[in-house]
């Protein structure tokens, strides 16, 4: 993994990233779509690093061992919760990150975590055969970005070839999973082709990619103890697992639920055509198809040995509210999605160069179908009433016009841009009376509108001061609209909708950093930026409520306002490279999205709400060398310490003042990684590679005490290992495992226990 570095160069053709320290420009291995000047922390992983080093299955995996950051992957393919954390932003916030692909925005934000509907970014758009390089920039430190910045900026640098190329790959997970009342093993195909040329003035590049998943149980039916009754009626049971939940009360697990088999068909093409030397035209089209099947496993017996899904249950001498559609819910679900880009970027290095740039997202078809609750399994899976969610209408897109200028002197390099973001979400959902599984949308029973625009001036300007000082100087200025805001409940109009006023608003935004080279081999760096992160369609206007989970939204929320800084001192000791540095964040009218369950409903609630003010310090190392102590040894590190906790907050979770002091959830005190890695000659190459996580909470008064359990969070510490063997020029093959010890850990859903990998690929 590369050194973090201050500039990136707009073209560069080396086969690996230069680690040196500079105040200028650091080379990659592509262009990035990153500012001309970083003003702060980078981190880099190469197309080399991942094929040696990283059992990847999807995109996201590419960041499993930078610093700081943890993408809450549940399986592969997960394609609804897998929320990207970084230093001082936990996986319940995935619109405090902005992940792009060749710039081209895959970070959701009609919505903030994983409520009633579910926005992580969308991986899926990028495999991790095509990509080239990943950057990532920490903090709101850049004024060309969002205040969805405030966690990181990660941009996905893709394959685009200079000669002609083809690749294919397959590979094979299988995952043991042993958890309650579920002993079995989930495995994972892949098959991936990819072909690409240039001749003349156009270069071209099509990657196709299926995916089919089983993955493990990720909730479970349950009951509380204490919400036992003497029996009056019900049929006895065997098979309940007793054992304490996250707030250390037992309770029973009943079954397993949301199972997802999943099969997944991606295709991307790119096109790039030199129009003159110093033009260049540019195409991104991508296609992520989704269907999965959402199913559930009772643990229950009855004196017959048949499996029991409905009706009122007892258990150990105390009966319990029945079993319903609500308790194994099955799901089927069919998503089309469509990702496209179109730039014209002037490439001539002199006083002025631009670019103009439009991309869109579309949920070109988006259908949930779930089991009502009075339709319980196993007759669920055949037919019955039920729901369908249609999102069909949803999506976003951008424009941008962004410019360099560069002055007679070569003293300051200016980016500038104004830019456009536009987001609509539309969900219906109706009922189904006949068959669920097949039939027309019946009659309303939710619908869900609502759009934000946002209109950005941003400038920065980056001013060599002298040989070793430069300052990086820019504000952001933002208009921000949010409109058409409606919820429907109900087709006869009773409850009435839910007509919610247009709002608008300015923020300005700015930014600040200072390096100085003091020798060679150490630079020091100060950066500060104020990031505005702005309420979300979803959470302003998106109430739901479904068979198994209610959504509260909040139409009079704040924005989220975060003032960051940190400190940093870069330096290099031979082979060995080391970074420290000192951050801190302080956020008012935080947004925050919090799931909590319901005994009474026996349903998921969340509701979204503000903050009044969060503050987090930390410290984050990093240590880097190849080649160290003998030729093909190559070693990584990074270790994070955070102190992050609420400081004020006029809202509560279930008494006044109950959030206030406590840790802001889903952030560990400590994290840390570690991999070495070694070329044992040209043929064969292995790495181990141990990650950790500390104690951290889900809830914001941190009344999850038992991080060990179903919608707990708990430590981790597992191994990964990977060895790689190059059979020839065009064959290689890998092997790896994936929680080599066997941890068994949970962020709300139980994390994958030991998984062994197999690969094989060809390259031309």
């Amino acid at each position: 993994m590369s050194a973090t570095a201050v500039m990136a160069c707009d073209d560069c053709s080396d086969d690996r990233p230069v680690q040196k320290l500079a105040l200028v420009r650091v080379q990659g291995a592509a262009p990035s779509s990153l500012p001309t000047n970083i003003p702060t922390t980078r981190e880099s992983v190469t197309r080399q690093d991942i094929e040696r080093t990283i059992n990847a299955t999807d995109a996201e995996d590419a960041l499993k061992y930078l610093p700081s950051l943890l993408v809450r992957k549940r399986y592969i393919g997960d394609y609804n919760h897998a929320i990207l954390s970084s230093r001082a932003s936990g996986t319940g916030n995935s619109a405090r990150s902005a992940v792009y692909a060749d710039g081209i925005l895959l970070s959701n934000y009609l919505g903030n975590g994983v409520g009633g509907l579910s926005f992580p970014p969308r991986w899926g758009l990028v495999t991790p055969e095509e990509i080239e390089r990943v950057d990532v920039m920490y903090g709101p430190f850049s004024a060309a970005y969002p205040g969805n910045s405030v966690g990181a900026v990660v941009d996905y640098v893709t394959r685009m070839p200079t000669r002609f190329e083809a690749h294919a790959k397959l590979g094979y997970v299988s995952q043991p999973f042993d958890l309650y009342g579920t002993n079995s093993t989930y495995r994972a195909t892949q098959a991936s082709a990819s072909v690409g040329d240039r001749s003349g003035d156009l270069a071209w590049w099509v990657n196709v990619n299926r995916t089919d998943s089983d993955g493990q149980p990720l909730t479970f039916a349950n009951r509380l103890v204490s919400t036992g009754v003497a029996p009056t009626k019900g049929t006895p049971v065997a098979g309940a697992v007793l054992l304490p939940n996250s707030n250390g009360q037992p309770w029973y697990m009943l079954g397993a639920v949301t199972r997802y088999s999943t099969t997944q068909d991606h295709l991307k093409i790119k096109l790039a055509y030199d129009l003159s030397p110093t033009l260049r035209a540019s195409y991104t089209g991508g296609a992520w198809r989704n269907e999965s099947e959402g199913n559930s496993q009772s643990y229950l017996w009855d004196a017959s040995g048949a499996a029991v899904y409905a009706g009122p249950i007892v258990i150990d001498g105390k009966q319990f509210a029945p079993l319903t559609g609500a308790d194994f819910v099955a799901t089927r679900e069919q998503l089309v999605h469509v990702m496209q880009g179109v730039s014209l970027k002037s490439r001539t290095g002199g006083a002025w160069d631009w670019e103009a740039a439009a991309s869109t997202y579309d949920y070109r078809r988006d259908k949930k179908r779930q089991n009502a609750a009075g339709n319980p399994l196993p007759g669920a899976l055949t037919g019955g009433a039920g729901t369908l969610a249609d999102g069909g209408d949803t999506g976003w897109s951008t424009l941008a016009l962004k410019g360099i200028w560069r002055p007679a002197g070569g003293m300051h390099v200016v980016d500038m841009g104004v830019q456009q973001d536009s987001y609509e979400l539309a969900y219906l959902t109706s009922s189904i009376t006949g068959n669920y599984l097949a039939d027309a949308p019946g009659a309303l029973v939710a619908s869900v509108q609502g759009k934000t625009r946002t209109q950005v001036f941003y400038v920065q300007d980056a001013w060599l001061l002298a040989a070793e000082w430069r300052a990086v100087l820019g504000a952001r200025t933002e208009r921000w609209q949010a409109y058409g805001g409606r919820t429907d409940f109900s087709a006869t109009g009773t409850p009435p909708p839910s007509i919610y006023a247009a709002r608008s608003a300015g923020f300005i935004s700015p930014k600040a950093a200072l390096s100085w080279q003091g020798t060679p081999d150490t630079v020091l760096k100060a950066s500060i930026g104020r990031a505005v992160r702005l309420p979300t369609v979803s959470e302003l206007y998106g109430a739901t409520s479904t068979t198994n989970s209610r959504y509260i939204n909040d139409p009079s929320l704040k924005p989220e306002k975060s003032w960051t800084g940190e400190l940093s001192a870069e330096t290099s000791w031979g082979e060995i490279q080391t970074r420290l540095t000192a951050f801190a964040e302080s956020t008012r009218d935080a947004l925050y999205s919090q799931t909590l369950f319901d005994a009474v409903a026996n349903n998921n609630i969340t509701r979204v709400q503000n903050i009044d003010r969060i503050g987090t310090r930390g410290l984050e190392a990093t240590l880097a060398a190849n080649d160290w102590l003998l030729k093909g040894l190559d070693l990584s590190a990074s270790a994070t310490y955070a102190d992050s906790k609420i400081k004020a907050n006029k809202g509560f979770v279930a008494v006044s003042g109950d959030t206030v002091g406590k840790w802001q959830p889903n952030i560990p005190r400590w994290r840390a990684t570690a991999m070495v890695g070694y070329r044992f000659d040209e043929q064969w190459s292995g790495s181990l590679a141990v990650r950790h996580s500390g104690r951290q909470y889900r809830t914001l008064n941190n009344t999850d005490v038992n991080g060990y359990a179903y919608m707990g969070v708990s430590r981790y510490t597992t191994a990964d290992l990977r060895v790689v063997w190059k059979i020839d020029r065009q064959w290689s093959g890998a092997f790896g495992v994936d929680n080599l010890n066997n941890d068994k850990y949970w962020n709300f859903h139980p994390y994958p226990q030991r998984s062994y990998l197999a690969e094989l690929k060809f390259d031309l």
